[in-house]
């Protein structure tokens, strides 16, 4: 059973966990997490995560910010993060905390969600597109991971 709730700050260490056992050059174009690190803080907070749990045990996580943090832009959310354990993908949890986050974004007024993803990232781009998602722009070349240029993919879903 898949259930989807808001992160709790007792969370902190299995999604810092996540985070380091999720992380690959094809989700990210940062380096990967050191050891340690906490989830929580420089703008993450608890209230802006939801946390799926599968048969109890935690197994993704989706991240909802706030856009540009000015009045201009107040109607727009962010997704700045999703991760799904690599033993419990095909399961349908990203979906599920895809729509959990949008579905909170609706109810904080926002008329867009947004977010970027990388252009090599199928496996993401196909959920995102199955949530609503289109896209609106591409940043050509944007990275160099690996030795090869990847694109940035602007996606958004439509609220209002």
């Amino acid at each position: 059973m898949i259930t989807v709730r808001p992160a709790r700050a007792d969370d902190e260490a299995v999604l810092a966990k996540l985070d380091e056992r999720t992380w690959t050059p094809a989700a990210s174009p940062a380096p990967p997490p050191p050891p340690g690190s906490p989830f929580f803080g420089d703008g993450t907070r608890p209230e802006d995560v939801f946390v799926a749990e599968h048969d109890g045990v935690v197994a993704g996580y989706v991240r909802l910010g706030e856009g540009f943090g000015i009045p201009a832009h107040r109607h727009v959310r962010v997704i700045g993060g999703l991760a799904v354990d690599p033993d419990r993908r095909g399961l349908g949890i990203a979906r599920r905390l895809v729509d959990a986050a949008v579905a909170e974004a609706r109810q904080r007024g926002a008329r867009k969600v947004t977010l970027r993803v990388l252009g090599h990232n199928t496996a993401a781009r196909r959920v995102y597109e199955r949530c609503g998602f289109v896209v609106e722009g591409v940043l050509r070349a944007e990275f160099r991971i690996d030795g090869a240029d990847v694109d940035d993919v602007l996606m958004a879903c439509p609220l209002a």
